[in-house]
């Protein structure tokens, strides 16, 4: 579904094709000779990709993009931005190159790491202090779920992204220590040793300088992740000597999960050995990301393309993080949201700070149907840069939803439904023929707008009555309603006939009509077009409504 969309891909605007075009460049430029680059360059500017690969056997190898993930917490909303964005940059990549490119998407858990205290949201935390300090794949779960609290939450992970169809390798950091994935570039660590002390130390307090080393060894005693100072290095052999807790020189080996590195050295040990072409990250490592690069370096790799995102924030502004459970977990968007509006909200302006709390679901979820029905009426060039391409990776679905989520949210208030079976008593009339069978994106919709309406909209409102400038509008709304044709469901024809009333009672701004419509009928100060809302709610019913509030 790739194939011949590199022409358009060139001269797309959508941040993810400008990562794609320097990844793309970055590929280029490590893996061919000049001659054999400007060959390349030509044949793909040509849109002849296929012949570039064919020619050119460096371009056959895989390219190789990667996400983190801290699991000593459960997983984060940013965890899945990254997976999301980054999955975006490798559609648009394929797109770039007709697909004739291969690509691999590697989630990476770093499990390996020492849980250093115990997180705040979780259950029978007591049950993993005598682990602090082991790795998070040998803590015990306080969920009483899986074999360790890291795969509790690797679990966690992959569950989520499986659901939303993500295509990913996941890689676990305790395989890749354990199981020798690592052996060779920790030797090659332990090497150059000092080169990577040369690097580290000066971007450390005084304090710290004087323990640091970028091996953090594995008691064989307690199982602990030690924080201690390299006393001795053994290059021929392939080991480090260190004082254990007990206070004995103990000698371990750097391969085979004897120790796990400092996470930034540890960082470019990783794009090293599995030979990472891009990863992108939040602003708040930009100077983590630089030293890594040069430990990269050092190691012999090529520091991966990628770039910095802008941090989300809860609702008070603060920064989210996975310890402190504020903000939005995936598990709460999924409630009240489509999958597809979380990855939207992921997509916009990646660049810029956004606050991730409850209110912005229904505002995503709109903004998403829009553009996903707009794309079906664009020209390719624009398609691929609506943000509906980007989400579906390609290929959004052709049928949206004829109903809005904030429509949905009115639908369910004045229904009072706590049921899909009610809503769709409204639906099947109001969409003809439609089933939840035959609309299954309309279906969900109403079932999240019920756990919305449930959770944050019913336990705020509030109904006020009517001034008299209001009570003499609202009546003549009612008898223009009542004069339209019996079972009318013409929204425009509705929504005209609102507009006539609040600008025949001189409404200033006309605005304050419509709010005084949704505080005396609904019970809060804003939604959707009021012809729409009363078209699917039905005329009857709705001058039922008015009368029942007018008293």
């Amino acid at each position: 579904m790739f194939e011949g969309l590199s022409p358009l891909a060139r001269d797309a605007r959508a941040w993810p094709f400008e990562q794609a075009r320097a990844l793309l460049a970055r590929t280029l430029r490590l893996r061919l000779s000049d001659a054999e680059r400007d060959l390349a360059s030509t044949l793909i500017h040509a849109g002849k990709t296929d012949e570039a690969v064919a020619t050119l056997e460096a371009l056959r190898k895989p390219v190789v993009l990667e996400t983190g993930y801290g699991p000593s917490g459960l997983p984060h909303m940013g965890t899945f931005g990254e997976v999301a964005r980054t999955t975006m940059v490798r559609a648009a990549f394929r797109a770039l190159t007709d697909d004739k490119i291969p690509t691999r998407l590697i989630s990476f858990s770093d499990d390996m790491d020492g849980l250093r205290k115990i997180p705040p949201n979780v259950p029978n935390g007591e049950v993993m202090i005598p682990d602090l300090d082991k790795p998070l794949t040998v803590v015990r779960d306080p969920y009483g779920e899986h074999e360790s609290f890291g795969h509790h939450n690797n679990a966690r992970l992959r569950t989520f992204l499986d659901g939303f169809g993500f295509d990913y390798e996941f890689v676990s950091s305790t395989d890749c220590y354990r199981g020798g994935r690592f052996d060779e570039t920790l030797l090659l660590a332990l090497e150059r040793f000092d080169a990577i002390q040369k690097i580290m130390l000066p971007s450390l307090g005084e304090e710290r300088r004087a323990t640091y080393s970028p091996f953090l060894p594995i008691s064989p005693k307690t199982g602990k992740v030690l924080q201690v100072p390299t006393l001795e290095r053994n290059v021929a052999k392939g080991t480090i000597v260190f004082r254990d807790e007990d206070g004995e020189l103990t000698e371990v080996p750097v391969t085979g999960g004897g120790v796990k590195m400092q996470w930034r050295p540890d960082w470019a040990m990783r794009w090293t050995a599995l030979g990472v072409d891009y990863e992108m990250s939040g602003k708040d490592l930009i100077d983590s990301v630089r030293l890594s690069n040069q430990v990269c370096k050092v190691l012999g790799g090529s520091p991966p393309e990628g770039f910095h995102y802008e941090l989300f924030m809860d609702e008070n502004n603060l920064k989210i993080s996975k310890t402190k459970g504020n903000g939005l977990t995936m598990d709460e968007w999924l409630r009240y949201g489509a999958p597809e509006s979380l990855a939207y909200y992921m997509f916009q302006s990646p660049k810029s700070a956004k606050k991730l709390y409850f209110d912005v679901i229904p505002k995503a979820t709109d903004e998403y149907l829009q553009q996903l029905d707009a794309f079906q009426k664009q020209e390719p060039a624009k398609q691929i840069d609506n943000p509906a391409w980007h989400v579906h990776s390609g290929k959004p679905p052709e049928q949206g939803s004829p109903v809005s989520f904030s429509l949905m949210l009115n639908l369910v208030s004045a229904a009072d439904a706590s049921t899909k079976d009610i809503l769709w008593g409204f639906l099947g009339r109001y969409v003809d023929g439609a089933t939840p069978e035959s609309q299954p994106l309309l279906d969900r919709l109403a079932g999240y707008a019920i756990n919305y309406y449930e959770d944050f909209v019913k336990p705020s409102k509030t109904f006020r009555a009517p001034t008299d400038v209001e009570r003499a509008a609202i009546v003549d709304l009612r008898a223009r309603l009542a004069a339209l044709p019996e079972g009318c469901q013409d929204a425009e024809l509705i929504q005209n006939e609102v507009f006539a009333v609040g600008k025949d009672h001189a409404f200033d701004p006309l605005r304050a009509w419509f709010q005084a419509l949704y505080e005396v009928l609904l019970g809060q100060s804003q939604g959707p077009r009021f012809g729409s809302f009363a078209a699917i709610f039905g005329l009857d019913r709705t001058i039922a409504l008015i009368d029942e509030k007018l008293g």
